[in-house]
């Protein structure tokens, strides 16, 4: 695992070609994906949240992007994104070494649970938060400093006026009929816009949060199983055992392509429900097919 910034020297193959997220003009929404995305919607009894842009020409596909879905583990990028963001005005704070007992594992544990012994400094919870989706990972940052409210101001301070994380991971809610830790599409979709893309971070921070989400190894059933071949992926996936909830949030792009900026979210009207994939896949799919009608750099 990354253990300081100074490793950043390490991963200067990442070549995504970052634009200003201040600078984009979205603008439209490209119709005939949304019919599309109407068919898939309707053959697995749930809804999809779609935003999309693609940064090489300004062009959007939003699907019910301005309605709220459970977040689940996306909201791991907004609390990593807010520790990182806190290291700029404090060098020391990411080697700050945390505690936790057995009791605080929770749910999905790979990393911490072998640490138990001798904690781990902020820097790498939150690598393992965002690589690895490890929930004690999250709640111990998030408890570091004050609790999910600590996700939730600071993903209000950089526009996001529709997330509401109230709850540690594990115990957060997944009815698609419940406001609490739910988001909009379209609010993560610019999120990730700004974080790994804009000037939210600083550069040597949105390169590490950028990292993590490429490295990431729970998403490949997702929005990297839908993208053309050739195209890299940094994301962060979420999903629950509860109304099907399975989502993706990142961004893709190829060595003729900027990246696009992608948020989607599906979730179910049965409590039982089992959260499918393969929705997400089919609905990147749609994604890119329609942006390459519209986007030469796609064909080549």
């Amino acid at each position: 695992m990354i253990s300081s910034l100074k490793y950043l020297s390490l991963i200067s193959f990442l070549t995504i070609p970052f634009t200003n997220a201040t600078d984009l003009a979205p603008l439209k929404s490209l119709d005939s994906a949304q019919k599309k995305l109407t068919q898939l919607e309707s053959s697995f009894g749930g809804r999809i949240g779609v935003y999309a842009l693609n940064t090489n020409n300004d062009q959007i596909i939003a699907y019910r992007a301005n309605e709220r879905f459970p977040v689940q583990s996306t909201m791991k990028i907004i609390g990593a994104a807010a520790l990182l963001k806190l290291s700029e005005s404090n060098e020391g704070l990411l080697q700050e070494k945390v505690y936790y007992t057995k009791e605080d594992l929770i749910g999905w544990t790979p990393v911490t649970k072998l640490h138990l012994d001798k904690g781990m400094t902020l820097i790498n919870l939150a690598e393992a938060a965002v690589t690895y989706s490890d929930n004690t990972a999250i709640n111990s940052i998030m408890r570091r400093f004050g609790g999910p409210k600590f996700s939730t101001n600071f993903a209000l301070s950089i526009g996001n006026s529709s997330y509401n994380v109230t709850h540690y991971d594990g115990y957060m809610n997944s009815n698609p009929k419940n406001p609490e830790d739910t988001s909009t599409p379209k609010d993560m979709a610019i999120s990730v816009q700004n974080l790994t893309l804009g000037k939210t971070l600083n550069q040597p921070q949105r390169q590490l949060l950028t990292t993590w989400m490429r490295n990431t190894v729970t998403s490949y059933k997702l929005i990297r199983a839908g993208v053309p071949m050739g195209w890299a992926v940094a994301d962060k996936s979420g999903g629950s055992g509860d109304y099907g909830v399975r989502n993706d949030i990142g961004i893709a792009w190829s060595p003729s392509c900027k990246p696009v900026v992608l948020a989607i979210y599906t979730v179910q009207n049965k409590k039982e429900a089992q959260s499918r994939d393969d929705i997400v896949a089919l609905t990147t799919n749609i994604i890119f097919d329609e942006f390459a009608k519209h986007d030469n750099c796609f064909k080549n």
